[in-house]
C-alpha cells in the first residue's frame, strides 16, 4: 500500500521545482502538462501567493506522479471488460428464472 500524506512526505515547493526541471520543462510546459495556469506553478515553486503560505494539493502531487511515468491525460478505464468489485463496482447477480418468479 502507499504512503499515508503526512508533514514529512509533502511535496515541498523544492521538491516540484526539481520535479519540473528533471523532466525538463519550462514553468510554461509544466503547467500545460498539468492543467494549470503557469502563475499557479510559480506559486508552488515559491511556495506562497500574496504573502500566504501555499500548499501544493494531493491531485497535484498525482498529477506530477502521472506525468513523470508518462502518462499524458486519462480518460477513464478501459472500455473493454464489465467493471468488477475489485474496480470498486458493485457486484451484481446474474438473475435466474427463479428470482423472476414474483409473488402477489
Amino acid at each position: 500500500m502507499s504512503k499515508q500524506s503526512n508533514d514529512s512526505n509533502i511535496m515541498k515547493p523544492s521538491d516540484f521545482k526539481r520535479w519540473r526541471k528533471s523532466l525538463k520543462l519550462s514553468q510554461k510546459e509544466a503547467a500545460e502538462a498539468l492543467g494549470l495556469k503557469r502563475r499557479v506553478v510559480q506559486y508552488y515553486e515559491k511556495g506562497e501567493r500574496d504573502g500566504e503560505k501555499v500548499q501544493i494539493p494531493k491531485y497535484i502531487r498525482l498529477a506530477c506522479s502521472a506525468v513523470s511515468a508518462g502518462v499524458a491525460d486519462y480518460d477513464g478505464p478501459s472500455r473493454d471488460r464489465e467493471p468488477s468489485p475489485a474496480d470498486g463496482a458493485p457486484a451484481v447477480e446474474a438473475e435466474t428464472d427463479a428470482d423472476q418468479s414474483t409473488s402477489d
